[in-house]
């Protein structure tokens, strides 16, 4: 019974293809539609049953659909009507012949039909694994065999969609490998994973991937590790896929399916240390407290994926593709290229925004990392399809150095819009001056780099660098500080002018300009600025002080001369006279710069001891001709005793009335 029922159903297979295969290709694809559907309808039996009906046909052994009984009568299972491609040769006698290549052919469709229908990772046995790849191997000799031949066309077109089946079929295990090589641990006997789980629990879970996470990359400090995502054997598996796809003439979605593969491991990575995509409208509409955030971020992201994360991809890609080229190489640029250029685009976009002077210190943050790391890059992007992805590191670590040097312009444009408005108090620093000193003071912790920055412009001739002596005062940054102190000088000028007292202007222009040297001598500006610079800014501060002196104290002393003893000598009512216009101009000066303040001690120190030595001799002499005149009642007349004096002027220039 079950061998009528089989002869019954391939009747009804020839009959169906007798009626659709309108030519030979058609035939050839009908029976292995079917021969895949049910294992008794392989292709050899269905070829057999074509034969058995052509020869039938040939001898005129019964006649289909006869209105007769008897010995030509129609059987109990239908007569097979011959194919298509039999009746030429039913016409002649005899079958077609069945080529030594056709029956390959036939052959591999039935051993890789079955693998090709498994429900589970090939790979996950090695032995099915190891038989795939041979019959994968015999079709493509075959394929290229047939091409070469080039006389059976319906022949080879059969090989070929036999082949490309078994590429979408290796593409699924080459991306299972690459995202979950655990799946493809080898099996125990007895049907169990050698891990301890099922075999025959659903491969991936519900949707056919799986819920277990990729491997992520962890942020380290030490960037001399490799990340080895696949361990060797699973190199080892994803190389023989990759060549049998590169042989097939399929390298090129064997690098794209690797590709997608690996950008999640990447994608993953990259979000686990904190960086997220922004736009240039994004960075430029933030906050610079925001962006400074997103730096701190930035800067191990970029060496963490730079330093560890690509040289890791790289490496397993040349090891996944070996001897594979251009493959590879256009593998690894797919899978590291949307990452590397997010960290770029954040990069360029901050180089690109504001230039507020207070935004230097990140920037050159950012160009340090990034310069330091391009001689690393070489070995990483060394082909033609990375060469691009180089050049945008390059390009981006160019674009950080002029937005330094920007940054600088925008402090000069700074220093000359600040107003002259309000004065300080007393005559002390203005905040301007702080802010310039302590900002280029903590720059030249920066200085190598700065002086690198700045020197990019002419740092190089016949494109060989030149090596920068950041101890030169004629370098290209102290150029650059020079004349950002002589922009300050200007604006502290101005600001001087502001002050209706000429004395407390002359206060003014001496404490900053004080400041100003202390802060060159206590820093690396001083070797940036030189000896000389710093000599001439004292002798400004000198003069400045001797501009003080005569303005402050000239008219007061004046006042006291009485010249020599003897002939000519004042009488005691001019001195009175004298005495008391001293004491208005003394009271009015104590009274108003008491109240003005010198910060730098020394310098105090040193005004006062000027005034003294101009105001004291003088105003002793006076007091002492006036004791020894008998004319006078000196004791009605004398307001300050020389001890008085000396006493106030060492009270002066301490910001309080005493």
């Amino acid at each position: 019974m079950a061998e009528d029922g089989e002869e019954k159903l391939l009747a009804t297979v020839q009959h169906i293809v007798q009626t659709l295969g309108s030519s030979d290709t058609m035939t050839e694809d009908i029976l292995r539609v079917f021969s895949n559907y049910d294992g008794r309808l392989s292709l050899d039996k269905l070829y057999a049953a074509r034969t058995a009906a052509a020869s039938a046909a040939a001898g005129g052994g019964g006649v289909v659909g006869g209105g007769g009984g008897g010995e030509h009568s129609m059987p109990e299972s239908p007569t097979l009507p011959p194919p298509p491609a039999a009746a030429v040769s039913a016409a002649a006698g005899r079958p077609p012949p069945v080529t030594s290549m056709e029956r390959t052919v036939r052959t591999l469709d039935r051993q890789i039909s079955q693998f090709v229908a498994m429900d589970g990772l090939i790979w996950a046995d090695s032995a099915d694994a190891d038989a795939f790849l041979e019959a994968v191997d015999d079709l493509i000799g075959t394929v290229q065999e047939l091409e070469a031949a080039g006389t059976n066309r319906g022949l080879f077109d059969r090989a070929e969609e036999l082949l490309s089946r078994c590429m979408l079929r290796l593409e699924d295990e080459f991306r299972a490998l690459i995202e979950r090589p655990d799946d493809a641990a080898p099996t125990a006997p007895g049907g169990f994973r050698s891990d301890g789980s099922d075999d025959d629990e659903d491969f991936g879970g519900g949707d056919g991937y799986g819920d277990e996470p990729i491997p992520i990359a962890k942020p380290v400090t030490d960037y001399d590790v490799v990340i080895d995502a696949l361990s060797p054997g699973s190199v080892a598996n994803v190389h023989q896929i990759a060549r049998r796809m590169v042989d097939a003439g399929f390298g090129r979605e064997c690098a794209e399916v690797y590709a997608a593969a690996r950008r999640g491991f990447v994608d993953e990575s990259v979000a686990r240390l904190g960086v997220r995509p922004r736009t240039v409208e994004e960075v430029h509409a933030s906050t610079w407290e925001e962006l400074e955030f997103d730096i701190a971020r930035w800067i191990p992201a970029f060496n963490m994926v730079f330093r560890i994360l690509i040289p890791s991809e790289r490496r397993l890609c040349d090891r996944v593709f070996d001897g594979l080229a251009p493959f590879g190489d256009l593998a690894f640029v797919a899978a590291v290229r949307t990452q590397a250029v997010q960290l770029i685009s954040f990069a360029d976009a901050i180089s690109s925004s504001s230039r507020a002077p207070e935004r230097l210190f990140r920037v050159v943050d950012m160009y340090e990392a990034v310069r330091d790391l391009l001689p690393d890059l070489d070995p990483v992007f060394a082909d033609p399809y990375s060469a691009a992805l180089r050049a945008e590191v390059t390009a981006v670590c160019n674009t950080l150095g002029s937005s330094i040097k920007g940054i600088f312009m925008e402090l000069e444009n700074l220093i000359r819009r600040d107003p002259a408005r309000v004065a300080a108090q007393g005559g002390g620093i203005h905040p301007i001056t702080r802010y310039v000193m302590n900002y280029l003071r903590a720059a030249c912790g920066s200085r190598q780099t700065l002086e690198e920055v700045m020197e990019g412009d002419f740092g190089a001739v016949g494109g060989v660098a030149i090596a920068v002596d950041p101890d030169r005062p004629t370098s290209s940054l102290a150029v650059h500080i020079a004349w950002i102190m002589d922009v300050l000088h200007k604006n502290l000028d101005i600001k001087s002018k502001i002050y209706r007292d000429p004395p407390l202007a002359c206060i003014f222009l001496m404490n900053n300009g004080k400041y100003i040297i202390q802060k060159v001598n206590d820093s690396e500006l001083g070797v940036l600025l030189g000896d000389e610079w710093i000599k001439q800014m004292t002798n400004r501060v000198r003069r400045w002080s001797m501009d003080y002196q005569r303005v402050t104290w000239g008219k007061v002393t004046t006042v006291l001369q009485i010249g020599g003893p003897g002939v000519g000598a004042l009488p005691a009512k001019a001195m009175m006279q004298k005495l008391r216009m001293f004491n208005t101009y003394f009271q009015e000066i104590y009274e108003a710069q008491s109240e003005w303040v010198i910060a730098d001690e020394q310098l105090r120190v040193d005004v006062r001891a000027a005034v003294a030595e101009a105001v004291m001799p003088v105003y002793s002499a006076l007091i002492s001709r006036l004791k020894s005149s008998p004319e006078t009642r000196h004791d009605l007349y004398i307001k300050y005793t020389p001890e008085d004096v000396e006493a106030c002027i060492q009270h002066l220039f301490e910001g309080t009335a005493k």
